[in-house]
């Protein structure tokens, strides 16, 4: 066995290279050595399992072929054993194919960053000096759409924590026309404590109706329950989620409720207005919001009455983040987690002035989506407070 440690490690190595171009020059070489290394040690395995199945006149190694492939190191001309049947298959570079995996992960990354299929094709050029034709880019970027139907039915778990729901939308061509369609989306908490985006859906303008269509299938992909929902205050949306998981509590974002709260506000007092509201949502408890409210629309309730009705209609579900202790309400009482990945998914997708088709968004957004959640890898901050204290609040219901 090599040991890498002592290689990294020995000074005269290095001292061996006088500059960049003479260090990539060598990775190039040792890339070029290892993909043929590696092809040889395919083959050998792939004859050595016919030996149990073959006379001795069976399969054996017939010599090589040249091949010119394309990676993230430039192009290469490498040869590619042959056996003398020719049921050889390698996998590192299958026939009829000339791209190496390392260079499609970074055309996929490429796209998944919003750029079109002419600037990676540009991009390619300048970084490794070679052309990669518009038709293979597509080729590499379609194989997504297999990984998004798997992703999109894979099972879930039987219970999270917290769900957080919220849509995003782009404009799609429709036959001769560009409307506007709906990604719905929801993030899950699991009891690892990881943030799980649960699946994305397309539908048109976002209606409590369609959300019963991504509740639907969040339980038939296993869903059993869920203890608490973040959502917007879309009209009907508590009562879609309450005949789909009736035991699920049902918190209204706080930061959606200050929007549309000041939709009726004047600018030259919006910011006493708001100075106002705040006394609401941070009060120490549901007994103080309710005092505060009421100070609240005795100041302006006169003047901006829609404004102060549309706290006392949603009261219920704006202050269920109240029945819980502080370290939980700091993540169900907004769905800043989920407009945190909307943003990422606008970031990356922003190039697109329209897509052609529900399946080209679907796709951009699962690559979106997949970069966006790389540094999930965390579970939230305070994780055995809050786990502790679902245990508490939620037992025996919440199975260990």
């Amino acid at each position: 066995m090599i040991d890498t440690e002592q290689i990294l490690n020995d000074k005269d190595f290095f001292k061996s290279f006088k500059n960049a171009t003479d260090l990539e020059s060598f990775f190039k070489k040792l890339h070029k050595r290892a993909v043929e290394q590696m092809l040889e040690a395919e083959l050998d395995t792939h004859l050595d399992t016919e030996k149990h199945q073959r006379t001795k006149d069976g399969n054996y190694c017939n010599g090589y072929i040249s091949k010119k492939i394309k990676t993230s190191y430039g192009e290469e001309e490498i040869k590619v054993p042959r056996d003398r049947e020719g049921s050889f298959e390698p996998k590192l570079v299958p026939k009829r194919k000339n791209i190496i995996d390392g260079l499609e992960n970074i055309i996929i990354s490429l796209y998944a960053k919003g750029m079109s299929v002419s600037d990676i094709e540009e991009q390619v050029r300048d970084l490794y000096g070679f052309d990669v034709s518009t038709s293979t880019i597509s080729r590499i970027t379609e194989a997504i759409s297999n990984e998004v139907i798997a992703w999109q039915n894979r099972p879930l778990e039987e219970q999270y924590l917290v769900v957080w729901m919220d849509s995003i939308v782009f404009k799609v061509r429709e036959g001769s026309k560009v409307i506007n369609k709906t990604i719905y989306l929801a993030i899950g908490l699991n009891k690892e404590g990881f943030k799980e985006v649960l699946g994305m859906w397309l539908g048109k303008n976002e209606s409590a109706s369609f959300w019963m269509t991504v509740l639907t299938d969040l339980k038939a992909r296993g869903v059993q329950d869920i203890f608490i929902t973040a959502t917007d205050n879309l009209n009907g949306f508590t009562e879609t989620i309450n005949a789909v998981f009736p035991k699920s509590k049902t918190q209204i974002c706080i930061v959606h409720q200050i929007r549309n709260a000041c939709k009726y506000v004047s600018y030259k007092d919006r910011k006493d207005f708001t100075a106002d509201m705040k006394h609401i949502y941070t009060a120490p408890n549901e007994s103080a919001a309710k005092a505060a409210l009421e100070d609240f629309a005795q100041k302006w309730e006169n003047k901006y009455g829609y404004a102060i009705k549309s706290w006392r209609d949603n009261w219920d579900n704006l202050t269920v983040f109240y029945d819980f202790p502080v370290e939980i309400r700091k993540i169900i009482y907004t769905t800043n987690i989920i407009e945190n990945l909307n943003g990422k998914i606008r970031k990356y997708t922003k190039n697109k002035l329209s897509f052609p088709t529900d399946e080209a968004v679907q796709k951009s957004v699962f690559l979106a989506i997949r970069e966006a959640t790389k540094r999930w890898s965390k579970p939230i901050a305070n994780w055995g407070i809050v786990l502790n204290q679902f245990m508490l609040i939620f037992a025996p219901k919440l199975k260990a």
